[in-house]
């Protein structure tokens, strides 16, 4: 059995919609009266976001002073992934596409993120997503878990799914930040990242991913060719699951 597993952030919805929003609020919230702001385009600072310049110096190059700066990246922190906010996130062109030529091709789906219990569970719905990921192959952080940070975390919950899930003859994942290919490099599973998602290709390459191409759709591609260029094309298993979800909980447990 091949499995893929798939970040959900970046392979598959555009968060930058939201990203953009909260940056605008956060703006709006801390400009004083009369204080020149210069709020950038949402082209500029997608790019900024990509190439990871820290949240005070965004807010430093919108004309904020550095005490202003500090405070709108404290505020942007605590509310970018609040779900009031997630309504602006939107499927990436093509993602819902190549997940079906997944499934048709017989692959395991697996999504693994750092998104909450809530956070994803909505968007599975909305989007009819949930049709791609079997509730136990949904590996999510649980509500109450305090983080550490992304690249400490997501490697726990790669753990834990090649411990839970069934056994594969080979297994890809796909992500768009370091905290992916670090999950991924930890536990000898090829890694392929993707630009469609919060890091740009300078980012990406410096953590060493397999490959790096621009979507999901370049990545199953890749997939394909990989495995099987001398394999015969697999059987779409029928599956019934169980309704739970994996979740890292605080202590480390689901």
């Amino acid at each position: 059995m091949l499995r893929l597993i798939t970040d959900f952030d970046g392979p598959i919805m555009d968060v930058s919609d939201r990203y953009y929003h909260v940056y605008t609020l956060c703006l709006a919230t801390y400009q004083q009266p009369g204080q020149f702001i210069k709020q950038l385009p949402k082209a500029e600072f997608w790019r900024l976001k990509r190439a990871q310049v820290p949240e005070w110096q965004i807010g430093r190059l919108s004309g904020l002073n550095p005490e202003q700066a500090r405070a709108f990246a404290g505020m942007r922190a605590r509310i970018v992934h609040d779900v009031a906010y997630l309504a602006y996130d939107r499927l990436l062109p093509g993602a819902v596409a190549t997940l079906e030529a997944c499934q048709r091709a017989g692959l395991d789906l697996v999504v693994m993120t750092m998104r909450r219990d809530r956070e994803l569970a909505a968007p599975l719905k909305r989007h009819r997503l949930d049709r791609f990921f079997a509730p136990t192959h949904r590996y999510c952080i649980s509500d109450h878990y305090v983080k550490t940070d992304d690249v400490h975390d997501k490697p726990l919950l790669m753990a834990r799914a090649l411990t839970e899930l069934p056994p594969a003859t080979e297994t890809w994942m796909v992500g768009d930040t370091e905290a992916d290919i670090a999950a991924a490099q930890a536990h000898g599973v090829k890694i392929i990242a993707v630009l469609s998602g919060i890091r740009d290709r300078t980012q990406l390459a410096q953590h060493r991913p397999d490959y790096i191409v621009n979507n999901l759709q370049e990545a199953f591609d890749l997939i394909q060719q990989t495995h099987y260029r001398h394999a015969p094309r697999p059987v779409t298993a029928r599956h019934t699951y169980p309704a739970s979800s994996r979740q890292l909980t605080q202590q480390g447990a689901y």
